[in-house]
């Protein structure tokens, strides 16, 4: 059985060529496979393999006083999803190119749990009464798999386009509490700190994204599939893989 993880933290990082060298080293030591981002804002890290090697890189990541707070969320196959181990330096762990979306320059934008979220679906509304309008931050490839059900999708085929294509929805938005959603959490937190920074006092992030939606209350709400970068293709609401080929 595979352990499959995916994590990110955003924190100042000095050092990000050291960093990335120092997980490559350690990720190839212990057979790990899948992608990890390293920038200046951050890590960004989908990491595969058996589950002692997994927990000894994570235990050894977190040594590192800066990434201790790190969350890692985990789903299992058969079969390992990625084909080898790529560590890359970026200058950001998520491409967004906006200055007023930096997670380091304050605090971060504020957060609702899993739970909640789904007790406001159940109830319909807020715990002030407000309508609940959910925001997805992905692109229409992986919306196309699956999304909370009346969600706000977005006509995007890359990240960096969702101002644009937010602006026309806007006006709509006014009265309502938004809640930005992706796959791990990465981009709606992103997301939710550019729409505060551009006058939207009423948004916030769903944490851990869908993932952390799934591990923590299941599926309730959402229709579909989450789509996911790596052969599995996709996770249902009980994190079991689309696609899980036979181990070779």
């Amino acid at each position: 059985m595979i352990v499959n993880t995916a994590a990110y933290h955003f924190v100042e990082i000095a050092d990000p060529d050291a960093l990335a060298e120092a997980v490559r080293e350690r990720a190839e030591a212990l057979a790990l496979k899948g992608s990890v981002l390293v920038a200046g804002e951050g890590i960004n890290l989908f990491l595969a393999g058996q589950a002692p090697d997994i927990e000894a890189f994570y235990a050894w990541l977190r040594g590192d006083s800066r990434l201790q707070p790190l969350h890692v969320k985990y789903s299992h196959s058969e079969a390992m999803p990625f084909a080898r181990l790529k560590v890359k330096r970026k200058a950001e762990i998520i491409s967004f190119r906006r200055d007023d979306a930096s997670p380091l320059a304050g605090e971060r934008a504020p957060a609702v749990a899993p739970e909640t979220l789904r007790r406001w679906l159940r109830q319909g509304h807020d715990d002030r009464g407000r309508r609940v309008v959910l925001l997805d931050t992905r692109n229409q490839q992986e919306v196309a798999h699956g999304t909370f059900a009346g969600a706000l999708t977005l006509p995007i085929t890359r990240f960096t386009e969702l101002p644009g294509a937010l602006a026309p929805h806007r006006p709509a938005l006014a009265d309502a509490t938004v809640v930005s959603f992706c796959t791990g959490g990465i981009r709606c937190e992103k997301a939710a700190l550019w729409m505060q920074a551009d006058g939207m006092d009423n948004v916030l992030q769903l944490e851990g994204g869908i993932l952390g939606y799934f591990e923590a209350v299941g599926g309730e709400g959402y229709d579909g599939h989450c789509f996911v970068f790596d052969e599995r293709v996709a996770l249902d609401p009980q994190l079991r893989p689309l696609h899980d080929p036979t181990p070779a």
